[in-house]
């Protein structure tokens, strides 16, 4: 058994290489951000070094993923009806976003053209979902659900 990140972009959005690349990155860094994020507690170590808690890591994900073979599975939906799917599924598994899955949204300061505008008034295009890292298991019974990323 391994883990393996799980990452849907929308295909309608026709993204370029690049923008599909840096897209993806974005979504990889995701949930070692907000891991990140929850365990700063604060400039302590001098005017320009954060200090973070220790962060807690899964024993599967420490053995199977970060300490072996990082496995990414690209995947692509349709449009976002399909993209949203992918939420649903996740939700129905008991996962919880912001935490085993992420919603990731372009600023739309390059390529993309708005479809909402989020709360602090920014334009933003739902781009893809991100998951952590998963056992293959339930990876497969998300990302069956997808065919990858072909241009």
């Amino acid at each position: 058994m391994g883990y393996r990140r799980i990452f849907i972009i929308r295909k309608d959005l026709s993204l370029s290489s690049g923008k599909l690349a840096a897209m993806v990155g974005h979504s990889a860094e995701s949930y070692w951000i907000n891991m990140l994020k929850e365990k700063v507690v604060g400039e302590v170590l001098g005017e320009n070094i954060y200090r973070t808690e220790c962060i807690d890591i899964d024993k599967g994900i420490y053995e199977h993923y970060l300490d072996g073979a990082i496995v990414k599975t690209i995947c692509q939906a349709k449009n976002l009806n399909q993209l949203m799917k992918a939420k649903t599924l996740a939700e129905e598994m008991g996962m919880i976003e912001g935490k085993d899955f992420f919603i990731i949204a372009d600023k739309c300061l390059t390529e993309l053209e708005p479809e909402y505008i989020d709360e602090n008034g920014d334009g933003r295009t739902v781009v893809g979902i991100a998951f952590k890292p998963l056992p293959d298991e339930i990876a497969h019974k998300i990302s069956k659900k997808y065919h990858l990323y072909m241009d």
